[in-house]
């Protein structure tokens, strides 16, 4: 991902399967380059097993000719079995008196990544690189694994040694196959020039019409029985094929065009994209130019691959024009297994190849029908849902949830089909965010995304919701209002914030205390809320507000600055409101209130209760759905996001059945007429029925399990939790960690769930317009940059990287994948910390 150099260049050669003459190419490429440009070529073979007389690495030298002295050969792992390579590894493990252990994939990758480094810096001119793999694309690893997945991390251009024997043609394409599913480009074929089964012939029309070139080489003379004889037949050959014949030399001129290019094309992006490209949530006049545009070249797990001018960087000798970039916002909450997961991917394509797009209304399809009952039955829906309904992305979903709620009260009241003098309103949460469409946005209090909108007219009242913070290592619930007096005293157990006399706070010993929920219900705070949340409602009401629904997004509101909303407040908010069927039914003049029998326990009371998990939910914050720690579920709820793994859009409003049985009539106009075009979506549904199957690998897997210990809870995920008595509540972030930044100078509060850190700044011009975060990111990406320069660190190829992050005002968040590693999430909070003790 990151080993992109002005003056040298790389190149990984894969072949389309075992014995097809990787070797022999290798070797005509390096002595070919090294004549024909008087280049310094590096050739390395990662793995090598077998007889190491007959290693790959000293043919190469045995036969760069009149090149010798240009070409350096280099091997990283030698084993003398001549078997596959995991097979090789694992017996030399097995035999050695001081056991060791199988090099892993990022070991293998982070070796190779030295030493293109080390090359780069020892090459004054330029010069070229040659890897060359073991067997075919998909050969073991010497940790057991596909050397396509293997190498990804790394990304390098490739040049594919097509099988010129018979079936050489379909084992080729195949290859071909395997390398563009994940993300590799394929700079060119090589193949020998086979006269009987002519394969070139076919393979140059079919890689023509792709624009790849293909080159095909003499094949080599047959193998001599006298080793002196064989020698010197090799040396004529490679002399013919290097040094009289133009096919390799071409083909050298070729790779070299193609490497010039694609700098070419990385420097200008820049500014062709502020020429052509609106982006979402930008000042374009803010926009200095080039340099502040961020061009992502390729993304693998947690990072992208960035291009930035080597030119002012704090490293010695020629840098490479790409680096890695730590995607710190999970590229906008997407991510749930980093970029690119080969299976997920995989599941994408193959719904691609057997559906494309299908129309949904009347119809089915197995992803989308696998996916529904999964969610319903197994998934956040469990125990209360009934339905679910695709739509295109989470601001879509919510539209879909406020049009079922809405028709679901209005029908309960009696207010559909009449004309109203009151339109229904939605009760919610200030601060609160449910996307950019019109009618979500009219479901939030007036804020920096829409309140600038012509068309915003919001809809509703919205509750100041008391919020969980640590505050210099303490754990504190704060809020403000709730019709206190400032000049009597608080309720028992909470006390006036210093220095704000509007402010009250409520201390806890623990995190898990404050998401205790049902321990908390009998307590002093949990009566004040009802008699606030109460008293509100029955003075809209009597103001004439009528009210459709209930809205909030359970625990975390993220886009308002990652408030962790006190979890008993939105509980007694939720019991509150479905206990006050007699405001809402007056309100709209109903004189007697059609209120559920006990035969149907799962429907709606007061309003229809709507969830937007779209963020929170599953596993975002360490949880499937919020329900559990809530104590209570919802009627609607809505999922998108981390429901594809990050791939493409997708989003499920699941319904309970009776929001659904609202919509049922004999007339089409009392259905739910709303869709999309591209409604459950079989590539989506595929790659989100892909992300739960891993969901639920790493759900009871050990990094989840040492992470939930980290945080005081006993191994066994939930269902151990819940034998505890212990809400499971946890992070991948340490706590220690968090507790150390809550004592920092600059420091308001910090909190951690499941994949989210957010440290709220002391800033007097606290709110979207601050800079305060982006100041401070600015030297944690600084201090990454100068700071253990020479120590391998958790980014592709072990080099130094940087932190590609949004900000939200004085919050600084960061946002891992589910199955980021934790030595980066440790190097992350080193920095931060370091970065913030010294400010």
């Amino acid at each position: 991902m990151s080993l992109l150099y002005k003056h040298l260049r790389v190149h990984q050669i894969f072949g389309a399967n075992t014995d097809v003459g990787k070797t022999i190419l290798s070797t005509a490429l390096c002595r070919a380059t090294a004549l024909r440009h008087s280049q310094n070529v590096f050739y390395l073979k990662p793995v090598s097993t077998g007889n190491p007389e007959d290693a790959d690495d000293g043919h190469v030298t045995r036969f760069t000719g009149s090149a010798k002295g240009m070409v350096r050969t280099d091997c990283i792992y030698k084993y003398k079995d001549p078997v596959s390579p995991h097979l090789a590894a694992t017996r030399e493990a097995r035999t050695r008196e001081q056991k060791i252990a199988v090099p892993s994939d990022m070991e293998l990758t982070n070796a190779i990544a030295q030493r293109v480094r080390a090359a780069a810096a020892s090459s004054a001119d330029r010069g070229v690189f040659y890897i060359e793999t073991a067997g075919g694309v998909h050969s073991p690893t010497l940790s057991g694994s596909s050397q396509a997945d293997a190498y990804r991390p790394l990304l390098l251009p490739t040049l594919l040694v097509a099988d010129s024997r018979l079936g050489g043609i379909s084992s080729t394409i195949s290859a071909y196959e395997s390398l563009i599913l994940r993300g590799f480009t394929i700079d060119a074929v090589l193949l020998f020039r086979e006269e009987y089964y002519r394969n070139w012939e076919y393979l140059e029309l079919w890689f023509g019409r792709k624009g790849i070139r293909l080159s095909a080489i003499e094949p080599p003379p047959l193998k001599s029985k006298d080793p002196q004889e064989d020698k010197m037949e090799m040396h004529r050959y490679y002399e013919e094929v290097c040094e009289k014949r133009d096919e390799v030399a071409q083909l050298v001129e070729e790779l070299q065009t193609r490497h010039d290019s694609r700098l070419e094309s990385l420097e200008s992006m820049p500014q062709r994209t502020l020429d052509s490209v609106w982006w979402p949530f930008t000042q374009h006049g803010l926009v200095r130019g080039p340099k502040d545009v961020t061009v992502i070249d390729s993304a693998f797990g947690d990072f992208f691959s960035v291009y930035q001018d080597p030119k002012g960087r704090h490293t010695s000798g020629p840098s490479s024009v790409l680096r890695p970039h730590l995607d710190g916002s999970a590229s906008w909450w997407t991510q749930a297994f980093g970029h690119a997961h080969p299976e997920i991917t995989l599941a994408a394509a193959q719904a691609a190849g057997r559906y494309g797009h299908v129309i949904f209304p009347l119809a089915t399809n197995e992803p989308a029908l696998t996916l529904a009952e999964r969610l319903v039955k197994d998934g956040p829906g469990k125990g209360w849902a009934q339905r679910a309904f695709f739509s295109d992305n989470g601001s879509t979903g919510m539209e879909v949830a406020l049009k079922m709620a809405i028709k679901a009260a209005a029908v309960r009241y009696g207010a559909n089909g009449r004309r109203r003098e009151k339109e229904l309103q939605v009760i919610g949460l200030k601060g609160g965010y449910h996307g950019d469409t019109i009618g979500a946005m009219d479901a939030c209090d007036g804020n920096v995304y829409n309140a600038a909108v012509e068309w915003y007219r919001g809809r509703g009242f919205w509750f100041d919701p008391p919020s969980v913070g640590i505050h210099d290592g303490q754990v504190v619930v704060t809020g403000s209002g709730f019709d206190w007096d400032a000049s009597k005293p608080l309720p028992d157990g909470m006390e006036w914030s210093p220095g704000k006399s509007t402010t009250w706070k409520l201390e806890f010993d623990t995190v898990g205390s404050v998401y205790d929920v049902q321990s908390r219900l009998d307590t002093p705070m949990a009566h004040h809320y009802k008699k606030h949340i109460r008293g509100t409602l029955e003075r809209l009401v009597e103001d004439g507000h009528a009210f459709g629904a209930l809205v909030i997004e359970p625990l975390v509101m993220g886009a308002s600055g990652m408030v962790f909303v006190d979890p008993l407040f939105q509980r007694i908010l939720i019991d509150t409101v479905r206990s006050s069927s007699d405001l809402f039914a007056g309100a709209l003049g109903s004189h007697t209130q059609s209120l559920p029998s006990s035969a149907d326990p799962p429907a709606w009371r007061g309003l229809p209760v709507v969830f937007d998990e779209v963020f929170v939910g599953l596993y975002r914050i360490g949880l499937q759905t919020t329900s559990p720690i809530l104590g209570t579920t919802p009627d609607i709820s809505v999922h998108a996001k981390i429901l594809t793994g990050g791939l493409v859009p997708l989003s499920a409003t699941l319904a309970s059945s009776s929001v659904f049985n609202a919509f049922l009539g004999e007339r089409k106009v009392d259905s739910l007429l709303h869709g999309h075009s591209y409604t459950a979506h079989p590539v989506g549904c595929a790659a989100a029925n892909k992300t739960l199957d891993l969901i639920e690998e790493l759900e009871s897997g050990e990094a989840w399990s040492r992470a939930r210990e980290m945080w005081g809870l006993p191994a066994g995920g939930i269902k151990a939790a819940k034998q505890h008595n212990l809400p499971d509540i946890w992070s991948f972030w340490d706590p220690e960690a968090i507790v150390l930044l809550s004592k920092t100078s600059i420091v308001e509060e910090v909190m951690a769930l499941g994949t989210v850190l957010a440290v709220k700044l002391k800033d007097e011009n606290a709110g979207y317009q601050a800079n305060s975060a982006n100041e401070l990111l600015a030297s944690v990406q600084n201090h990454l940059a100068t700071s253990n320069s020479n120590e391998l660190t958790p980014a592709p190829g072990g080099g130094s990287f940087g932190i590609h992050f949004r900000t939200l005002g004085s919050v600084v968040y960061f946002m891992s994948s589910l199955n980021t590693p934790a030595k980066l999430l440790r190097t992350l909070e080193a920095s931060l910390l370091d970065v913030l003790q010294k400010t």
